[in-house]
């Protein structure tokens, strides 16, 4: 039995969101990142847990992996969807004098293999819930405590539900500062393959998108880049960016109508880019389509591009924000070649031309319906 001390009261105020967007309303941790911390202490010290027992998922920007580390866990496994949220961490981490405390992985046996407890953020969507109970009840030790924490106006019971269909025992706990945690064990038997990533065939576009649990749309496509996929005739050739790619029906389609062109897909998402890199093996696109995981395209070269195709988010988490779709806006620019060609269709409320005309060039409606505009911007010389 290790003996874990109660921890110093933990420097929340100190935590930062960046490199992603901040602002008063946003913040890097929450009353979850707190009971979830202290009940895994607890876990931990009854069990005779060490870090190296301990998985992390969904953690935004730190907050609950640095606690752990704070109170003497070392070797924790953590995951974290967005590449913004691991560069947050790190500094975060650096910040405190806790680097090396944690090992990043991806979902996975990396992240799981052999893991007694398994700490995680309740994610919106079930299917990105069902996709990391799966993991846990098929990499994780037979005897895995999981324990999922969240908001409890973003809860519901069928989160209760989609934990059931892999763990034999699930109860939930008592609510706590608007929070609540929900417990699972008795890992189910689970099937040969891994439940995604599910693809669905869009015979009316000639694609085929797949989707791993935590990507926006699943395998459907969203009516905003439906929309947008009615132009991409209309798009010169050339070397081509699809700036927050997504599942990648953008970049698939932009590259099946322009066979001899260059095409990269960016998101920041790594579950969009395991989504992006499954829909580019469907459409035989694999070798002609490169997906990265990257924040904006940082990793891509000054005027670089010809043609941009963005999609911009209007949401960041649970919070309606500008802010992510103008750091893509702000990327585009970046990326493209004087002459070079910006397209992006956007929620017509929330009136992107503006900042398109300002930091881009000229700007033309393209097209417009019920909710969505399309534009091409030029870039200025």
């Amino acid at each position: 039995m290790h003996d874990h001390p109660a921890p110093a009261p933990f420097p929340f105020e100190a935590l930062r969101r960046f490199p992603d967007v901040e602002a008063e309303n946003l913040q890097a941790y929450d009353a979850t990142d707190r009971l979830l911390a202290a009940r895994g202490l607890g876990e931990a010290a009854a069990r005779g847990l060490d870090g190296g027992d301990v998985a992390v998922l969904g953690d935004a920007y730190g907050a609950l992996t640095l606690q752990l580390a704070a109170a003497g866990l070392r070797g924790l496994r953590v995951h974290q969807d967005l590449v913004t949220g691991r560069a947050a961490l790190a500094r975060n981490a650096e910040a405190l004098g806790l680097s090396g405390t944690f090992v990043p992985c991806e979902l996975g046996p990396s992240l799981l293999s052999g893991a007694r407890l398994v700490l995680a953020q309740l994610p919106r969507g079930l299917a990105e819930l069902d996709e990391a109970a799966d993991a846990v009840a098929r990499w994780s030790a037979p005897d895995v405590t999981f324990i999922a924490g969240g908001r409890i106006k973003h809860m519901s019971l069928a989160m209760n539900d989609v934990l059931r269909s892999h763990f034999a025992e699930v109860s939930a706990g008592l609510a706590a500062q608007k929070s609540r945690l929900l417990t699972a064990s008795g890992p189910l038997t689970v099937p040969d393959r891994p439940p995604f990533p599910v693809c669905a065939a869009h015979d009316d576009v000639g694609l085929t998108v797949c989707a791993h649990g935590a990507a926006f749309a699943g395998p459907r496509i969203d009516i905003g880049t439906r929309f947008l996929l009615g132009f991409v005739d209309r798009m010169p050739s050339g070397r081509a960016v699809d700036l927050g790619c997504g599942t990648g029906a953008l970049a698939a389609a932009y590259a099946l109508r322009h066979p001899s062109a260059e095409v990269v897909a960016t998101d920041r998402s790594a579950a969009a880019v395991r989504s992006a890199r499954a829909t580019m093996e469907a459409n035989a696109l694999a070798g002609r389509v490169a997906v990265e995981h990257d924040d904006a395209a940082a990793q891509l070269g000054e005027a670089s591009a010809d043609v941009v195709l963005l999609n911009p988010p209007f949401h960041l988490g649970a919070s309606v924000h500008a802010g992510a779709g103008l750091k893509l806006i702000a990327a585009a620019v970046r990326l493209l070649r004087p002459g070079g060609e910006l397209w992006c269709v956007f929620n017509t409320h929330l009136d992107y031309r503006r900042a398109l005309q300002a930091q881009v060039g000229p700007t033309e409606v393209m097209g417009r319906n019920r909710k969505f505009t399309v534009t091409r911007s030029v870039r200025r010389g």
